[in-house]
């Protein structure tokens, strides 16, 4: 029952828990919140699928008449039928692969954003153009090119890289605020978060995984940067802001400021209002998402394997 019960937790922290979240609307009303109760959901996942796989192995070395657990998970197929037992083992087999594919994107996707970013680091810093900063700070560069760009580059040696194109589109206190966005965004590290989600996107079968959790928290994570930019200048510039740079692009890698998210956030910028009753409430199920299973569930199994492993 533990497996199963593990097994239907991990089903519903990927795939239905995250459909419906990404269709509610009051994450834009509490971001932060929201942002909170996604990485639990996605944390609550991962640990649920292992935990599927450690009770499943424990259920395959139970232990025998002396008290010892059974070596050989064949043993156990007299007491389990052949059909319950090849189902553990093909669950078991699943968890295993899904924590190898875990592992390995997020060193794949670790390794290749960050080489890549480093080298478009170092493109950027030999064409900046520095008599067209208009007052920015060393770490902002401007690229002489027509083409509408406004991004930022995260990392130790971070970079907000905007072009001529945006520019001569924005007022001082509109780019002042395009900063800010991209300035909050280094602060929070919202890059490995993405990253993370990135990854376990990919880890997880696709006929299990909800298509939309990493576009809603991409959604998340750009309106928590409008948030700080309108505490530095005022909603209505953000929102000026980002009208003028909807059309900006930015390289793989980069976080721009424009995008297909733009309306959404323009709308939300003139309505949003805190809310403490909906963010105390998003907080309260994230940590219930990752306290209460554990409390109910795992302490049991974990002590029962515990008494197994001492019999070694």
């Amino acid at each position: 029952m533990t497996a199963l019960l593990f097994g239907f937790l991990t089903i519903a922290f990927v795939g239905p828990i995250p459909q419906a979240l990404s269709r509610a609307t009051w994450p834009l009303y509490a971001p932060r919140a929201a942002m909170a109760l996604w990485q639990s959901v996605a944390l609550a996942a991962v640990l649920s699928a292992f935990s599927t796989g450690l009770a499943i192995a424990a259920n395959l070395l139970t232990p025998g008449h002396d008290g010892a657990p059974t070596t050989n998970p064949l043993d156990e197929i007299g007491r389990l039928g052949w059909f319950l037992w090849t189902l553990y083992v093909v669950v078991f087999a699943l968890t295993l692969l899904v924590g190898a594919r875990l592992m390995f994107t997020v060193v794949r996707v670790g390794i290749r954003t960050r080489a890549r970013r480093t080298i478009h680091r170092n493109l950027v810093d030999l064409v900046d153009c520095v008599d067209k900063r208009r007052g920015t700070d060393r770490d902002v560069r401007v690229l002489d090119v027509p083409t509408p760009l406004a991004y930022c580059l995260p990392g130790l040696r971070s970079r907000i890289v905007v072009s001529e194109g945006v520019l001569d589109r924005l007022t001082d206190d509109e780019l002042t605020a395009v900063i800010e966005h991209e300035r909050a965004h280094l602060r929070a590290r919202h890059d490995l978060v993405l990253e993370a989600f990135i990854a376990l996107h990919e880890a997880f079968p696709r006929f299990v995984r909800s298509q939309s959790a990493l576009g809603s928290v991409e959604l998340l994570a750009e309106a928590l940067a409008d948030d700080q930019a309108a505490r530095a200048t005022a909603p209505t510039t953000v929102g000026r802001a980002l009208v003028a740079c909807a059309d900006a692009t930015a390289p793989r890698g980069a976080m721009a400021v424009g995008g297909p998210t733009t309306l959404t956030r323009v709308r939300r910028l003139g309505y949003v209002r805190p809310v403490p009753l909906v963010s105390a409430t998003a907080y309260t199920l994230a940590a219930a998402i990752l306290v209460v299973p554990t409390l109910a569930v795992a302490i049991p199994w974990l002590t029962e394997l515990n008494r197994l492993i001492t019999h070694f």
